[in-house]
């Protein structure tokens, strides 16, 4: 017994740390658990922030590293205002980052989406569902996030001169029911507003439940990201015009891998700048159902 104690021990603990309670983490708990079955003497965990704020988020990693964690690999919430403090664990452990980079910091690399590419795809998409152009609402959860930022700005480079406007961004703070009241109240207070773009992963759902509540649904072009059952269901009926996928199964499978092979001396996965991209994918009703059956594959 002591030497299964021990042994259990001295597993390098590696730890994945979201930014907010969402199903949109489940494809990245796959990625983890597929690398933790390739890898049995390192230990894997997905940590969620009681709450998506970076003071918590913040605290929840210091907390793992006091209790002995080896590297983390964390989607940054406000990486601008957390600067000091993701310093401060750089400095004690190897710190990664994934969907929402923090540059500025001493982090080793980002492994996840060129948020500013996918936000292009969905600014694409957009032009192509919108020929006579529109205005159009966006809803986000952390309007601070870079990868937020960095969707909104692709998505304006995109739609530029197309008389395709983003009038604005709402955000949410990863509130479930605030997300879907900031539609409720576009729909009240903007009625010129005949395109909506939701982008965090939950935020379309709640396009969808807001627009069909108000019976709307199909009458406002949605353009989407990620992959929520909601949110394909919604691209394969043809209430939505697209939405831009991630790969968030492939940050936590070859995230795990990443650190894993850092701790052990072998840095040759890290490229220069540091910056990793696993490419997003533009699904609309063409491609959706082959695109659902290969997801459905992967998480088995």
């Amino acid at each position: 017994m002591l030497g299964t104690a021990v042994q259990a021990q001295e597993k390098k603990q590696l730890a994945f740390v979201v930014n907010g309670a969402s199903d949109f983490w489940k494809a990245a708990e796959a990625g983890v658990a597929k690398a933790q079955k390739e890898l049995p003497d390192f230990e894997m965990s997905v940590k969620y922030p009681e709450q998506a704020a970076a003071a918590i988020q913040q605290r929840l990693m210091d907390d793992l590293v006091a209790a002995g964690t080896d590297a983390i690999m964390v989607s940054a919430i406000d990486p601008g205002t957390s600067t000091e403090a993701l310093n401060r664990i750089g400095s004690q452990i190897p710190l990664f980052t994934t969907d929402s980079d923090a540059a500025n910091t001493n982090r080793v690399a980002y492994i996840g989406s060129s948020n500013e590419l996918a936000g292009e795809q969905a600014g694409e998409a957009a032009v192509k569902a919108l020929p006579n152009g529109a205005k159009c609402m966006g809803f986000v959860g952390l309007l601070g996030a870079d990868n937020a930022k960095e969707r909104i700005a692709g998505f304006k480079k995109a739609v530029e001169g197309h008389n395709i406007e983003l009038i604005d961004t709402r955000g949410d703070d990863i509130d479930f029911a605030r997300a879907k009241k900031n539609v409720e109240d576009t729909l009240v207070s903007n009625p010129e507003v005949n395109c909506m773009v939701g982008f965090y992963s939950y935020n379309p759902p709640k396009i969808y439940e807001a627009l069909k509540d108000a019976g709307k649904l199909g009458e406002i072009t949605v353009i989407a990201f990620d992959g929520d059952p909601i949110t394909l269901g919604a691209v394969k009926d043809g209430s939505f015009a697209a939405t831009i996928v991630q790969q968030p199964f492939e940050w936590g499978y070859q995230g795990m891998k990443l650190m894993a092979a850092y701790l052990g001396g072998d840095k040759s996965g890290v490229p220069t700048g540091g910056i990793i991209i696993v490419p997003t994918k533009t699904i609309d009703k063409a491609n959706v159902d082959e695109y659902m059956a290969s997801e459905a594959a992967m998480l088995k």
